[in-house]
C-alpha cells in the first residue's frame, strides 16, 4: 500500500542516516504533537507564505465564508504517511480566474485548462507548505498528485474526521477557502 510505503522509506532513511531510537520515534509519532498539527497559525502562515511569494498579494483572513459564485472550483490534495488526509481549496469561478491570472499574467473569461492548473498548483503549494510547519510531517507525509472539480452545486465530504481546520480569507475581491482535513493522524 502508498501510504505504508511511504512510512517504510521514512523508516529506513531514519536507520541509513543514523538516527537513535528516540529520534525516530519522535519523527514517526505525531500524536504527541496534534497541538501543534491543528494549529490555525499554521494555516494562516501558509496561506499569507503562498500568496505573497508566488501571486504577490496579501491575503486576510475573512469574517465569513467566501462569497457563493455559481460555478466553483475545488482542488484537493491528499496527504499520505503519517499523517492522512487532505488540503481542500475552494473558490468560485470568478476568483479561481483572478488567482490564475495573478500567477500567469494572462486574462481569463472563462474557467479554462490553465485555470484548473493553477487552483490545482495553489492548493498543492498551500498542502506543503503546511506540512512544513509542523516537525516532522513535512519528512513523513506524501502529497498526491492536485484534483480539480469545477461545477454547480456540489459538496465534498470527510467522514468523521480526527481534526478539521477551515478558514475563509480574501485579497481585493476575491474571495478563497482552505480546509485542512485529518482524518489519520500517527
Amino acid at each position: 500500500m502508498l501510504l505504508n510505503g511511504v512510512r517504510n522509506a521514512a523508516i529506513a532513511l531514519g536507520r541509513a542516516t543514523g538516527m537513535n531510537e528516540m529520534e525516530r520515534t519522535m519523527a514517526l509519532s505525531l500524536r504527541e504533537s496534534v497541538h501543534l498539527v491543528s494549529d490555525p497559525g499554521n494555516l494562516d502562515a501558509s496561506v499569507d507564505e503562498v500568496f505573497h511569494l508566488m501571486l504577490g498579494v496579501r491575503c486576510e483572513r475573512a469574517a465569513g465564508p467566501p462569497e457563493v459564485e455559481p460555478e466553483s472550483v475545488t482542488a484537493v490534495v491528499g496527504f499520505g504517511g503519517l499523517l492522512s488526509g487532505a488540503c481542500v481549496f475552494r473558490t468560485g469561478g470568478l476568483a479561481a480566474m483572478k488567482i490564475a491570472q495573478q500567477m500567469t499574467g494572462m486574462e481569463f473569461t472563462s474557467i479554462d485548462d490553465i485555470v484548473k492548473d493553477g487552483i490545482g498548483e495553489i492548493c498543492n503549494m498551500l498542502a506543503g507548505a503546511w506540512k512544513g510547519k509542523v516537525p516532522g510531517l513535512a519528512a513523513n507525509c506524501g502529497l498526491s498528485v492536485p484534483a480539480v472539480i469545477t461545477g454547480r452545486d456540489y459538496n465534498l465530504h470527510v467522514q468523521a474526521p480526527e481534526f478539521q481546520l477551515h478558514h475563509a480569507y480574501r485579497f481585493e475581491d476575491a474571495s478563497f477557502a482552505v480546509t485542512i482535513v485529518c482524518d489519520g493522524l500517527q
